[in-house]
């Protein structure tokens, strides 16, 4: 048994609730014995390894890459039908010439005959051995269950099943051995008197020199004690010959909770800490608010209708200073004349929060679909087809949002509005996404996507997406603008020199810090799962985390700008929304932290698509939160000034 101490997340917050709620997931299939149960290949993909706690590389290859020399089936491979977003996250399932029978055991069967095409050259060879030291991993399916290892967790003793398993090892020489023989456990649940289901798979690969096919089309195996294979890259060619075990044994395991095992929690408490400690930030954030606003607003709202109530002119010499002062003191009211003032770039602010509101449907709608169980991770890629099309639906309430901001800051350019709305940022991350596609069509990585699948999610944008946006613009512009509940003087008030903290740059780092603290522990976990290609599927922990971030990013906004009126600078609009939006710049450099500490990347590209992608998500959360402060601190000083009595 191996051991393993990564951290591997997937179970949701209420496993035993979670774990049979299977909507709408995978029709069980039913097999009778000796039936043919299918065992199709994903690509190759980088891992860690017992011996290396480092990810070497994040491209993919393809089962059949041509330097991989594997056995094909008769006829070729071909492909099986995946969805959108299987695809996108780099799915390529392939047929391939393995033969499974139900309940049918086989010892040692040799897996294709010997052909010139499946001897290793010297590039090949080169080629191969550089994938071993930098840990890949086959990845199979049989029966739509991956075929993976058995670990345990040393803090618990419990036992979980992690997908995928070495391509080879290295050994203490430093030379790398290929596994050339596989040895297949299968279990398998009886539904029904003579009724089977495929309920767990284990692969245990090794590498065996002696491994031979007979004339008579069997095949010799070797042993476990056998010798190594090792590929000859210094210029000879090495002749391998590929191998297979299969044994089958019943388990009283269910269908329905045949993916438990893959979905282990390493050390829950870390969750609930992060939990915990995001709690304690926003209870101590929102009776930061509340104390601003039952105190302070309270006190200086009532002093300000009393003072409006009274005849200047009648009050004492003494009253009046005091009165004076607690005008100076309160400078948020001597703005009332520019708070609503139209901002700086007000078109790129509506684009921007139309965007953001549209990914906070998006991100919002998909956490809860997949805490109510209908994103089965049996179900590959549903979780990306489903962000996908939800932001497409979505483009509607994107449109409306931009087009109503828009039109309540003042703005003219209507038709700007409504072309940029749907084409700023989609453009942008399209554009990001389609020049990092092209440095893994360069490497021949298989999780390049195809031009075919690059035309599908443009027809998406263009056929759907940017028509229901044009008509959220077009419902949006017809309404009323938000009306202000006091007037804009003409002249700009003048702004006096800020304190330290509340310059542009001091408030992001100190206010964007809070956001992120409240995710970071949930981010790491995540990312673990995106660049280890492991399964996530903790989706009540991620909705309280989603939830309290919200709740901060708010929280923090609002408090910004009350210090922000209270100095007497009236530019809250774009303040609030880049200070909100500053977290996405602890995200990056979380990200880049997670480089230096988790990851080693032997080329160029590998690096450039790991920056490009963080940089890209980092863009969207920055768009995100942003939009959730802007609208917190709107709502703020709407209330604040719609409360107070102006001349």
């Amino acid at each position: 048994m191996l051991h393993q101490t990564l951290p591997i997340t997937s179970l949701a917050l209420f496993a035993s609730t979670a774990s049979a709620f299977y909507l709408p997931g995978v029709a069980p299939t039913t097999y009778g014995h000796g039936a043919v149960v299918p065992l199709n290949v994903n690509p190759l993909t980088p891992a860690l390894s017992e011996k290396d706690p480092q990810l070497r590389s994040v491209i993919s290859y393809d089962y059949y890459h041509p330097a991989f020399r594997f056995c094909k089936p008769d006829g070729g491979p071909k492909d099986v039908s995946e969805s959108l977003g299987s695809v996108l996250f780099g799915d390529r399932i392939l047929t391939s010439p393995f033969e499974l029978k139900m309940g049918v055991n086989k010892s040692c069967k040799s897996l294709c005959e010997p052909k010139p095409e499946y001897k290793f050259d010297k590039p090949s060879a080169l080629f191969t051995n550089q994938r071993i030291r930098q840990n890949y991993n086959f990845n199979m399916l049989i029966d739509g269950l991956p075929a993976g290892q058995l670990y345990e967790d040393p803090s618990t003793n419990t036992e979980f099943t992690l997908r995928g398993f070495p391509l080879g090892e290295v050994n203490q020489e430093n030379k790398p051995a290929l596994n050339n023989h596989l040895d297949l456990l299968i279990e398998y649940h009886e539904a029904a008197k003579g009724k089977f289901r495929v309920v767990g798979v284990l692969a245990m690969p090794s590498s065996r020199a002696d491994t031979k096919r007979k004339p008579d089309g069997g095949a010799e195996c070797g042993s476990t004690k056998s010798p190594n294979l090792h590929l000859d890259d210094q210029g000879g060619e090495t002749e391998v010959a590929f191998t297979y075990g299969v044994y089958w044994r019943e388990s009283k395991t269910a269908w329905a909770t045949r993916w438990d095992t893959y979905l282990h929690v390493f050390d829950p408490r870390i969750h609930w800490f992060s939990l915990i400690n995001s709690a304690i930030i926003v209870v101590f954030l929102c009776g930061m608010v509340a104390a601003i606003l039952m105190r302070a607003l309270k006190k200086d709202i009532a002093r300000y209708n009393r003072l409006d109530s009274f005849n200047l002119d009648d009050l004492s010499g003494s009253g009046g200073e005091a009165e004076d002062g607690v005008q100076e003191d309160s400078g948020w009211k001597l703005v009332h004349g520019d708070v609503f003032r139209t901002p700086r770039n007000p078109l790129l602010l509506s684009v921007f929060l139309g965007n953001g509101t549209q990914l906070f449907a998006m991100t919002g709608c998909t956490i809860v679909f997949a805490l109510l169980g209908f994103l089965s991770p049996s179900s590959r890629g549903s979780l990306g087809t489903v962000m996908i099309l939800l932001y497409t639906i979505f483009g509607f309430i994107g449109g409306y949002t931009s087009a109503r901001v828009y039109k309540s800051f003042g703005g003219e350019s209507w038709k700007r509005n409504i072309a940029m709305t749907p084409l700023l940022i989609p453009g942008i991350v399209f554009a990001t996404f389609f020049l990092l596609n092209l440095f893994l069509w360069v490497k021949h990585a298989s999780g390049a996507v195809p031009f075919t699948t690059m035309l599908v999610i443009l027809g998406i944008w263009f056929v759907i997406s940017v028509p229901l946006s044009f008509a959220g613009s077009w419902v949006g512009f017809r309404h009323a603008p938000i009306t202000s509940p006091v007037r804009v003087n003409q002249i700009p008030r003048q702004i006096p020199p800020s304190t330290t903290y509340l310059r542009p740059l001091p408030s992001m780092l100190l206010v964007g810090i809070l956001p992120f603290g409240a995710i970071f522990v949930e981010l790491y976990f995540i990312m673990n799962n995106m660049w280890f290609g492991k399964v996530y599927y903790m989706f009540g922990f991620l909705f309280l985390t989603y939830a309290i971030m919200i709740i901060t990013c708010a929280a923090v906004s609002v408090l910004l700008v009350y210090f922000l009126l209270c100095s007497e600078n009236y530019h809250w609009q774009w303040r609030s929304f880049t200070t909100a939006g500053a977290s996405a710049g602890y995200v990056f450099a979380n990200a880049l932290l997670y480089w230096i500490s988790k990851l080693s990347f032997g080329s160029f590209t590998s690096g450039l698509l790991y920056l490009g992608y963080s940089l890209l998500l980092s863009f969207l959360f920055f768009i995100l939160t942003g939009t959730i402060g802007f609208f917190a601190s709107w709502a703020f000083v709407h209330r604040i000034y719609g409360s107070i009595k102006i001349d």
